[in-house]
């Protein structure tokens, strides 16, 4: 498998710009909405190997399902963002956003 080279600070800003907006406008965002929106970053994270974010949105959609909202998707959406924002390549990050998301889904 090809390896998928970093992404540019310009994918990462378009991601992060996507987050904050769907965060903004979350509390009033139907959960199907979110999760089109949802699935929009994780091909663009996806094709740019942020997986970090792309592990992140697995379980925000499964948050979703649910029906978790309000304040516990903003709280989904924050790790996102930091997901989204991490430098992190190496299968490690991706790790510590997977146990993250455990601690939060399991409490």
């Amino acid at each position: 498998m090809a390896q998928t080279a970093l992404p540019t600070p310009e994918i990462r800003a378009e991601l992060a710009a996507r987050v904050d907006s769907i965060t903004a406008r979350a509390p009033a965002t139907h959960p199907g909405e979110i999760a089109l929106e949802l699935e929009t970053i994780r091909r663009i994270a996806h094709q740019n190997g942020i997986r970090p974010a792309v592990t992140v949105i697995h379980a925000l959609d499964s948050a979703l399902a649910r029906g978790e909202c309000g304040a516990l998707v903003q709280g989904w959406l924050a790790i996102l963002r930091d997901a989204v924002d991490c430098d992190f390549a190496e299968a490690s990050a991706d790790t510590l956003f997977a146990a993250a998301c455990s601690v939060r889904l399991n409490g």
